[in-house]
């Protein structure tokens, strides 16, 4: 039973962890520190919420404590300026923008096949940069919702927020990946 949800539950516990900590060998620390929570802890699961939400709001404490104990370290590679580029702002309106559109300006075309698989690559890649540089909180509720396919519910208690904020906070991170990806899929058409 435990190595069925060990294999069912932790590329997605992966993903979700991932979004608090900076690094992935950190996110998979996590991971194991949650089950091994888990193993010690499980005679006290009484059973009012499932036993993922359970799981999932043990790796979301880990993963808040970990995220807070790198962010008040310097890592050494942050002394040396990158391609000088200034860090990005928000998407939005709070960088001054107008507000986004609700939903696609164009659907993007379809690809060939034999470069469809590199665009396909290179799409997934964006995603993932789309999604690294979201706000924590928007990061762990686009994961929970469209990677993990939690419901709405589940969201809320795993994440411990109100259902009003979780739509909020889904949306715009819907609306700030589908931004991104309009942007790329515009600069391709030219």
């Amino acid at each position: 039973m435990f190595a069925a949800l060990l294999d069912t539950w932790s590329r997605g516990m992966l993903r979700l962890a991932r979004s608090y900590v900076s690094t992935s060998d950190s996110a998979e620390e996590v991971v194991q520190d949650t089950w091994l929570a888990v193993i010690r802890g499980i005679d006290g699961f009484e059973g009012r919420s499932s036993v993922k939400t359970w799981v999932y709001r043990i790796l979301v404490n880990t993963a808040k404590k970990r995220g807070a104990r790198e962010s008040r370290t310097v890592p050494w590679s942050s002394a040396f300026e990158r391609d000088g580029d200034p860090p990005l702002d928000g998407v939005g309106a709070a960088d001054g923008r107008a507000p986004l559109p609700p939903a696609w300006k164009d659907l993007p075309a379809a690809w060939s096949v034999p470069e469809g698989e590199i665009l396909a690559s290179e799409v997934r890649g964006r995603i993932g940069a789309a999604l690294a540089e979201l706000p924590a909180r928007q990061r762990s509720v686009i994961t929970l919702r469209d990677l993990e396919g939690c419901s709405s519910e589940e969201v809320c208690a795993i994440l411990d927020i109100s259902p009003a904020n979780q739509r909020v906070l889904l949306h715009r991170a819907r609306t700030a990946v589908r931004k991104r990806l309009e942007d790329y899929f515009e600069a391709m058409r030219r």
